[in-house]
């Protein structure tokens, strides 16, 4: 079974002269203990286009240390890794093979690079003789086995500094001050395997050069569209593990890229992202099976704590785990079996290419200041037809139906102008945080629906059973009141969304 450790750690430059200096003297160490040098016999495994390296991934075969087999490591911030570890063996474990399909999909892996390194460990312990973190110098000897460089060696020394697992980050702080008065500086690679990558990949003329910055229309809508393909990559891993708000992140994603196809049909060809959006929508359905229920359930679950016990009469707790229970499809192991499917890594291959030859209409070479508020404005109109029908409807069922459709334009309206913030500044700021205003009270009063419905479900339920129903009545009242104070609020927030300065800035930005 898989074992998951998060790696906080740090990287310094040394040299075969370089000594460690006295490291007992670190604040908040008591002394550092040598525990000899172990030798350590790592290949890293990629596709033949570095995929994994492109996204900050590895993935290695290693012999030697006490933690030696398979290891995928996963980037969670600057310095800091989570790294999955399976048991040595001869091919690659099913488990890192999945964690990794997002990347490699229907690519073949193989090995790109081995690191030799001879690891001379020191660990720093506490007075308790707890340990703080591990010290490692490290001389390294990489060979590129395939690809560009094939059969280049590249070879250094560099020290690790880890932290242990609970221990204070302001240990590596009190370590990096004390290196750093030594001479000691951090080193320009992230990982071994980066550094090995750059010193055996040969150097050509014209290439290392930062990309240019975005420039046309259709530049800055492929800067959002990639971000958002990326994230989707990115999230499935944290999806298969189950990570906090991994799926609803992901679900996110496929949401602003459809939105983005829409709003931009005059930059994209919609021959290509229409087929896309329809999956994109697949997706996100499959991926909201039980997303949308985890937030009924948090919302009902916390009117009723909210309740005195003199008004939870019945089992009120335990019929809504149970009602819970009867709603949940098992998803968890539906959404894997999805991730896994051809149907997905069919999309994820579309929107690689996608991102890489992009379906550029001649209105993508219009400047920015040009095409993208138009676009933005479009989707305001759209919104604005929306909210100014529920206005007009009484108090309803049919208001009720009108203020979700609303709600999905103002997110389609509000990505709009997310993906234009980078190109339109401060005024597409402006119109993206109003707008969000008023998709968040459309989207409590549509949750009110929805609850209520849920209630008065659980109501007959109770009834049915020979319980009371006050509880169910009760708390479907208070969703009503919730909903007409939403209700109530519109007016004013959707004024503020349809200020004409905000308007006219988006215009003449």
């Amino acid at each position: 079974m898989a074992d998951t450790k998060r790696e906080i750690e740090r990287k310094y430059e040394a040299t075969d002269a370089t000594r460690l200096p006295d490291l007992g003297r670190v604040a908040g160490v008591d002394r550092a203990v040598p525990r000899g040098r172990t030798e350590l016999d790592a290949v890293y495994w990629d596709t033949p286009d570095l995929r994994l390296a492109a996204g900050s991934l590895t993935l290695r075969r290693r012999t030697g240390g006490d933690d030696e087999g398979w290891h995928a490591k996963f980037p969670v911030a600057v310095g800091v890794r989570d790294e999955i570890r399976e048991p040595l063996s001869d091919t690659l474990p099913p488990s890192l093979a999945a964690l990794l399909r997002s990347r490699v999909r229907h690519a073949e892996i193989a090995p790109v690079v081995r690191l030799l390194s001879s690891r001379d460990v020191h660990h720093l312990l506490d007075a308790d003789g707890g340990l703080l973190a591990e010290v490692s110098v490290d001389t390294v000897l990489a060979e590129r086995l395939a690809g560009e460089g094939s059969g280049a060696t590249a070879a250094w020394t560099e020290i690790e500094v880890e932290l242990a697992d609970d221990a204070d980050p302001a240990v590596l702080d009190a370590v990096e001050k004390r290196l750093r008065k030594a001479g000691v500086r951090p080193a320009s690679s992230s990982s071994k395997l980066a550094r090995a990558l750059a010193e055996t990949t040969p150097v050509r003329e014209g290439t290392g050069r930062p990309q240019d910055a975005p420039r046309t229309a259709g530049d800055h809508v492929l800067a959002y569209v990639r971000k958002q393909i990326d994230a989707i990559v990115r999230l499935d891993p944290a999806v298969r593990r189950d990570l906090p708000d991994s799926v609803h992140k992901m679900r996110v994603a496929t949401r602003r890229l459809r939105s983005t196809f829409k709003t931009h049909r005059k930059i994209l060809d919609r021959g290509t992202t229409d087929p896309l959006g329809a999956e994109l929508k697949w997706l996100a359905a499959e991926l909201g099976l039980d997303r949308d229920q985890e937030v009924l359930d948090a919302r009902l679950g916390a009117r009723v704590d909210a309740l005195p016990d003199t008004l939870a009469l019945g089992p009120v707790r335990g019929r809504l785990r149970a009602w819970s229970a009867a709603r949940r499809t098992g998803s968890r192991r539906r959404i894997v079996d999805v991730l896994d499917g051809r149907r997905y890594l069919d999309l994820l291959d579309a929107l690689h290419a996608l991102s890489e030859e992009p379906p550029l209409r001649p209105a993508a070479s219009r400047k920015p200041a040009k095409a993208l508020p138009r676009a933005v404005l479009k989707d305001h109109r759209r919104l604005a037809t929306r909210v100014e029908h529920a206005l007009a409807l009484p108090p309803g069922p049919e208001r009720d139906t009108a203020m979700h459709e609303a709600r999905k334009a103002a997110k389609r309206a509000r990505y709009a102008g997310e993906a234009a913030r980078p190109a339109l500044g401060k005024p597409a700021e402006r119109f993206a945080k109003r707008v969000k205003a008023l998709q968040s009270l459309l989207g409590d009063h549509q949750d009110s629906v929805v609850a209520r419905e849920a209630l008065r479900t659980l109501g007959v339920q109770s009834h049915a059973a020979g319980e009371t129903a006050f509880t169910w009545g009760l708390l479907y009242g208070r969703e009503e009141a919730a909903a007409e104070a939403r209700e109530r609020e519109l007016p004013a927030v959707w004024a503020r969304a349809d200020a004409p300065g905000l308007r006219a800035d988006l215009k003449h930005r």
